[in-house]
This record gives structure tokens, C-alpha cells and sequence, in this order.
């Protein structure tokens, strides 16, 4: 896991969540990172997708979770693609 990579997002109801960065892609000019909510690879964690919705003139990211089921699935290929050979497993 890259350690190093933490964001903190803010909730609608201003409540800030941690997230680890497990890795990011970028497809057809749209960022997105796959997270997980645990710091410590011995845990068992949630990932999740996370897409930028930000504006270039933005001058900090904007990201949602990633909820649309075609969308969804093909970037869970894409990510198990790039987590291959980690030491540990992405399960959807």
C-alpha cells in the first residue's frame, strides 16, 4: 500500500473521512483512484472507487464515489489489472 498517499475527504455533512490511496488510473481524461478505508494491510478494508469530478480551473480535487454498475465494473477490471502481482488481493 502506499502509505504516503492519504487523502482526507469531507462529507456532505462536513464530517471528514481517511482514505488510503491503493492506486490511481486515468481513462479517457478522467482520473480515478481506488482506496481503502484501512491503513494497515493486515486488516481486512473496503476499497472503493473514487472518480474526480473536478474542473481544471478547481483549485482542489473533487471526488465521488463511483455508484454507475457498468462504469463500476469495468474500472474494477482495470484496477484488479494493476493491482496484479501485489501482495494482496482486491475482491469485489
Amino acid at each position: 500500500m502506499k502509505e504516503d498517499e492519504k487523502i482526507v475527504l469531507t462529507a456532505e455533512d462536513g464530517e471528514p473521512a481517511e482514505f488510503y490511496v491503493l492506486e490511481e488510473t486515468r481513462i479517457g481524461g478522467v482520473s480515478y483512484l481506488l482506496v481503502t478505508d484501512a491503513a494497515d494491510d493486515e486488516e481486512e478494508a473496503e476499497c472503493f472507487i473514487l472518480k474526480d469530478r473536478s474542473k481544471p480551473e478547481d483549485a482542489e480535487a473533487s471526488y465521488e464515489f463511483l455508484e454507475d454498475g457498468d462504469e463500476q465494473e469495468a474500472l474494477w477490471r482495470v484496477f484488479a489489472e494493476l493491482m496484479e502481482g501485489a501482495d494482496w488481493d482486491v475482491e469485489k
